[in-house]
């Protein structure tokens, strides 16, 4: 079978989410290095120089991820109507602000999903990496004064809490074509296109029920990493967790803490899955389902915040 034979989702099109406070959020995001707009009373985000639109965060009574939309190719949209048949997966009505594009069931964990006929915007090749300078009678760290502000490139994965993880990959495999990259029991679990994407397009992490835990933005060097750290602390945003390195996924990680307790991460060098390779799935001990080095765990990491709001 060829890869445009495979029947699978290929990006994570937009996720949307809503907090309290729009103004709380676009000074976190907008600190972060994104490019945030006003569109029909919420905030957009965008990667500076980049069209796609990666995100919305609607007002709401608390923070609460709303809605999942997933790009899929033209070709597609037919099969997949046939498969949710046969399966007998009903359709839904979109949630309010979404709209009736594609089509609408409900994912694991009660999450809405869309599926939408879209152009792919997860990566089709490694995310870049800024070759550094040689080594030869010369100062090759940039002055403090002279780095630039940390913008990322593009939105590189999710990670969903649920509370049942091995069914929710179950659904997320077997309905939706995504593929186990790795995982550590039934604790957490990473899944990847077989279009071509980085290590984990959604990851699943064991909760009491559904929430955000973060989103991880793709940043092209591991000075970057360490800047955007800084850029969020002098911005007031000084919890989180990293400068570290993931053992699966392999990317060097800086997780910095919204307001309303979940993440958004700097991530460099991540694994990569070429469009029709099979990745070594494996099951890992749970020492690995972490980090490589890095600062202790905070105790509130896996925190889900959503369940009580």
């Amino acid at each position: 079978m060829t890869t445009a034979e495979v029947l699978a989702v290929h990006s994570v099109d937009e996720f949307v989410f809503c907090v309290p406070d729009l103004e709380q959020a676009r000074h976190f995001y907008t600190s972060f290095g994104l490019d945030v707009r006003d569109e029909d009373g919420a905030l957009a985000l965008y990667t500076y120089g980049h069209p796609h639109r990666w995100a919305r965060v609607l007002p709401g009574a608390g923070k609460r991820i709303l809605w999942l939309s997933l790009g899929i190719h033209a070709q597609d949209l037919e099969r997949f109507e046939r498969l949710f048949a046969q399966r007998n997966i009903a359709a839904i009505d979109p949630p309010g602000g979404a709209d009736r594009a594609g089509l609408w069931i409900l994912g694991p964990d009660g999450l809405p999903l869309q599926l939408r006929v879209a152009d792919k915007s997860s990566p089709s090749r490694p995310g870049p990496r800024e070759a550094g300078s040689e080594c030869r009678n010369a100062g090759r760290a940039p002055s403090r004064g002279k780095a630039q502000a940390v913008r990322p490139l593009y939105l590189s994965h999710i990670l969903l809490f649920s509370a049942d993880v091995d069914s929710a990959r179950a659904f997320y495999e077997g309905v939706l074509g995504l593929r186990l990259s790795d995982k550590s029991g039934s604790v957490i679990a990473f899944l990847h296109s077989p279009h071509g994407s980085d290590h984990h397009l959604i990851a699943l992490a064991k909760s009491a029920g559904l929430g955000l835990h973060h989103s991880s933005w793709c940043v092209p060097s591991i000075d970057a990493v360490g800047l955007g750290s800084d850029q969020m602390t002098l911005a007031g945003y000084s919890r989180g967790w990293g400068v570290g390195r993931h053992v699966l996924g392999s990317n060097y990680f800086r997780y910095v803490r919204d307001p309303w307790g979940s993440y958004a991460e700097y991530s460099y060098d991540i694994d990569f899955v070429q469009a029709g390779d099979a990745w070594p799935a494996a099951d890992h001990p749970p020492e690995d389902s972490l980090y490589v080095w890095g600062p202790s765990l905070p105790e509130d990491f896996i925190s889900n915040y959503e369940i009580h709001t």
